[in-house]
């Protein structure tokens, strides 16, 4: 059978590891300065730290669920207010991402739901595609047809071009 490699080229690694035959009977300066530090710096700082974290943790607000409080829609600001305009728009900003990531978590759930099911996921998975067709079409009359610069003011326009069309085919 022949070598895959050239044994001296490649020769084989030692068998044992080789005790290190100390010179000297001073102590490494290196050992002797990492702990001087770790003693005088790292350790003070690290248990310092772990108390002021011990105390900070019971107030710590969760930054992911942070609250605002409903400000006023757009239809309620008078006219010439800017800065009720403005928290208006902040807050229709802030639905439009809430409901678009509502809209992730439906499709998400559908899809696994199709990918549990295979093939028969017409009958498995109806409630999950009557969420997601009811989720989709509610969104899409809300906000369909935007653009990509859309506001808190060309929502109000398109609901009111909505409604007034709903008026039109009752009368």
């Amino acid at each position: 059978m022949p070598s895959d490699h050239d044994k001296a080229a490649y020769p084989a690694p030692p068998r044992q590891t080789p005790v290190v035959d100390k010179q000297t009977a001073l102590p490494n300066p290196a050992v002797i300065l990492t702990k001087l530090f770790y003693y005088s710096v790292d350790l003070p700082v690290t248990t310092f730290r772990g108390i002021i974290d011990g105390f900070r943790e019971n107030n710590r607000p969760v930054y992911y669920h942070q609250k605002y409080r409903r400000v006023p829609y757009l239809t309620e600001c008078e006219e010439g207010d800017y800065t009720c305009c403005y928290e208006a728009e902040m807050q229709w900003r802030r639905d439009f991402k809430v409901d678009q990531e509502i809209m992730k978590v439906v499709q998400e759930r559908l899809r696994a739901c199709q990918s549990r099911e295979g093939h028969s996921f017409h009958q498995n998975c109806a409630k999950e595609m009557e969420l997601f067709t009811e989720t989709a079409k509610n969104y899409q009359l809300r906000y369909g047809d935007l653009g990509a610069y859309g506001s808190s003011r060309k929502c109000l326009m398109k609901q009111k071009e909505r409604m007034m069309a709903a008026q039109a085919q009752t009368a």
